[in-house]
């Protein structure tokens, strides 16, 4: 058996003599979000990759966040201790793609989520994640926008911002678009007094069940303060040991079949160990992308 805890001691003292900050997604298992220093989703840990003093980043994620991380500290060395871990939602379209898609709509800003590759951030006007969509949208001020790769959080944006045109690429979330109304239905026949959450990469019809539609940062705070006792939780697993966490004695639901991420799940502390030993895993970005992506980078981060 594992031994847990003698990892986590190996981990620490590992960083320490690297001069290491551990970043993990709010999705990852949770001995790996137990081991790390900090614990957040997209946004919250590119802020934090891109104001650390540490010589080195290891980013247990997938591939574009290790990505977003050198994009906006090219100084530090990032480290992925799973190079497999990758993005289904990202592979969905290419930068050639992504040029296409603006060359159709002439004159027609860019928003691409930041589950993407580097090189579509390269030819984007800006980027956004889940917790700040919305208000990247808000603060172009255009009345027509270009939005990918994720169909439901375009849609998500327009139902927020009915003024504004959304016009979505056709990508999405293997594990988010594949929930039913009725499998939150059942669930909630089944928890009748418990609030619903939904993330915005759930499908439309799902989202309009939710008592509430929020990025994984913004489900965190919202349990926090909620008066609710139970929690239908429409986003992947992961995120629940992080929400027994922040509201201790309440309760928290999936879907079934569970939602889980494949590709965050490839992340095992033993990885997260041998990567800070053995410094393997290192993510690079031609200069000449990481450039041109820092711009829609650096005013995703600024929207905040």
């Amino acid at each position: 058996m594992t031994d847990v805890y003698a990892l986590h001691a190996e981990i620490a003292r590992l960083a320490k003599e690297r001069d290491a900050v551990i970043l993990a997604h709010n999705y990852q298992r949770a001995e790996v979000q137990d081991t790390a220093d900090f614990v957040g989703d997209s946004l919250g840990l590119s802020k934090i990759a891109a104001g650390t003093d540490a010589s080195v980043i290891v980013f247990a994620g997938v591939h574009f966040m290790a990505e977003t991380a050198k994009i906006l500290s090219p100084d530090k060395t990032v480290l992925l201790p799973e190079p497999r871990a990758g993005c289904p939602m990202a592979d969905m379209i290419t930068a050639k793609q992504a040029v296409a898609f603006k060359e159709a709509h002439p004159g027609l800003p860019l928003v691409t989520y930041v589950n993407s590759s580097a090189a579509v951030k390269a030819v984007t006007d800006i980027c956004c994640t889940s917790a700040n969509a919305v208000e990247v949208v808000r603060s172009l001020g255009e009345p027509k926008v270009l939005f990918a790769p994720d169909r439901n959080l375009g849609a998500w944006v327009a139902s927020q911002l009915p003024d504004v045109e959304v016009i979505a690429w056709d990508g999405y979330c293997p594990v988010h678009d594949r929930v039913t109304p009725e499998m939150v239905i059942e669930m909630m026949d089944i928890h009748p007094l418990a609030e619903v959450l939904t993330h915005p990469e759930c499908r439309p019809d799902v989202n309009a069940l939710a008592d509430a539609v929020l990025s994984t940062s913004g489900m965190l705070r919202h349990v926090a303060t909620s008066q609710a006792d139970e929690f239908i939780v429409v986003t992947e697993g992961g995120l629940l040991h992080g929400l027994g966490k922040a509201a201790r004695g309440k309760r928290f639901y999936g879907v079934e079949p569970k939602m889980l991420c494949p590709n965050m799940k490839l992340t095992t502390l033993e990885k997260v160990r041998d990567t800070l030993r053995d410094m393997t895993g290192e993510v690079m970005v031609a200069e000449e992308i990481r450039i041109a992506a820092l711009g829609s980078v650096e005013r995703m981060v600024s929207v905040g």
